[in-house]
């Protein structure tokens, strides 16, 4: 069961949030604040009196302390609350995923969608220590920005990243969305989801290769109808991995 802190200038949407959790079956307790400066004390009371506070749902847009400059706070504590955002506002979801928010939610509050973030928030708090560090749920679902409005695209759908600047651009079967992150960030915080370089400015899902094959000396691999070329400095790299990843589904199939 968890413990909850509620947050937003606004009574009415306070009072909806507060209502909206009391009555899930995942939450035991929530504790409603008018603002981010309360939450931010409450939280200091809690912390003090040796209770816990497993999450805190909050507005982005408050006077004073925003929730942005709450997230940034409180992660540096010892053991700092999951944090999700629930707001009218698309434009900030990049900022609260690069912040390590589990989940963003707009506003008017989808009961469906709540419960998804409860489940989220459930699964950061009662990960298994024993189990090692996972990777965060956030980095799973990836804002993108598309026609001036904010979407989340599964990181499972995205076959392959390019470099552009300090921007990345996306490549999925259905289409391309561009994120302000430079590539080798992307390639170190992806590497245990099965991504691998094959060249300084290409990133690419292995569980979306289809072929490796040599045209006069050059790897190329097959991405869906994408033929990228792979670099010589990685050619090996990407060989060696293919091979054993082919030979493994080769035997799975005997």
């Amino acid at each position: 069961m968890l413990r909850v802190l509620a947050a937003d200038d606004e009574g009415p949407a306070l009072e909806e949030l507060t209502y909206l959790l009391r009555r899930h079956p995942r939450v035991q307790t929530v504790t409603p604040a008018a603002d981010a400066s309360e939450a931010l004390r409450d939280l200091g009371w809690m912390i003090t009196g040796g209770d816990r506070l497993d999450a805190v749902f909050l507005d982005i847009c408050m006077p004073g302390l925003d929730g942005l400059d709450f997230t940034r706070l409180v992660a540096g504590f010892a053991e700092p609350p999951a944090v999700v955002f629930v707001t009218a506002h698309e434009e900030f979801a990049v900022s609260a995923f690069e912040l390590g928010a589990v989940d963003y939610l707009l506003k008017p509050v989808d009961p469906g969608r709540l419960s998804e973030a409860l489940r989220r928030v459930d699964e950061v708090v009662h990960r298994d220590p024993a189990a090692g560090e996972s990777e965060p749920e956030a980095d799973k679902m990836i804002p993108v920005e598309l026609g001036g409005r904010t979407r989340l695209i599964a990181r499972a759908c995205v076959t392959h990243a390019e470099a552009h600047g300090d921007y990345v651009r996306l490549h999925t079967l259905d289409g391309s969305y561009l994120v302000r992150m430079p590539l080798a960030t992307l390639a170190e915080r992806w590497a245990p989801a099965g991504f691998i370089r094959i060249h300084r400015s290409t990133l690419v899902a292995t569980g979306h290769i289809s072929e490796l094959r040599f045209d006069d000396g050059r790897a190329i691999v097959q991405v869906g109808e994408r033929s990228l070329a792979v670099s010589r400095r990685h050619t090996r790299e990407v060989r060696d991995l293919l091979v054993r990843r082919f030979r493994q589904e080769a035997r799975g199939l005997r």
